[in-house]
């Protein structure tokens, strides 16, 4: 089983180096282990066995401790009747645009590697382009993504750059409002 790194840790904090491609085998059956992982820890019956493992919709290859450009993402979008599944195993992925909106998570944002609560409002760009290589799909990809889905991307990427989502947090004013941010 996979073992997640916390923020106590050094490494976390370092910035990952580039993935050669074409992807070793071995780099893709680490992805698909923390794709697995992922998903796993996102059913309540694995959770009751699992009791300190929480639920996440994204991992990145330094929170278990592997200082590469990787990362995996899993969770449902859009309504129940009409659910999108959205799922990626990104290899050296880089934000190549972003909007000048921002946006936050109301409920604020959480991660697999940090176990204390961290109170405050995460500003990121509402929208982001990131080019990366998908090895789900064995090809370079151009993801346009927008709220949730932006935020997700770039709290794992975060992590590739040795970033965690608290460091974004306004100090002196945690709950600071930035005014047009789109609360999501």
């Amino acid at each position: 089983m996979i073992r997640i790194v916390t923020d106590k840790v050094k490494s976390l904090r370092l910035p990952s180096t580039e993935v050669v491609l074409p992807l070793e085998s071995r780099n893709k059956r680490i992805l698909d282990s923390m794709l697995e992982y992922l998903k796993d820890t996102q059913k309540p019956e694995w959770r009751e066995h699992h009791p300190k493992a929480r639920e996440g919709v994204g991992l990145a290859a330094p929170q278990i401790g592997l200082n590469k450009r990787m990362l995996v993402i899993s969770y449902q979008s859009g309504t129940e009747e009409k659910p999108t599944l959205i799922e990626y195993e990104l290899v050296n992925p880089l934000i190549v645009e972003e909007s000048v909106k921002l946006c936050f998570l109301e409920a604020g944002e959480g991660c697999l590697s940090v176990d204390e609560p961290h109170p405050g409002k995460v500003y990121r760009p509402l929208k982001v382009k990131v080019k990366a290589y998908n090895a789900l799909l064995g090809k370079n990809v151009l993801i346009d993504a927008e709220g949730f889905d932006a935020i997700v991307l770039q709290h794992e990427i975060d992590h590739l750059n040795g970033i965690l989502f608290y460091d974004h947090i306004d100090k002196i004013n945690p709950d600071k409002i930035i005014p047009d941010a789109v609360a999501i």
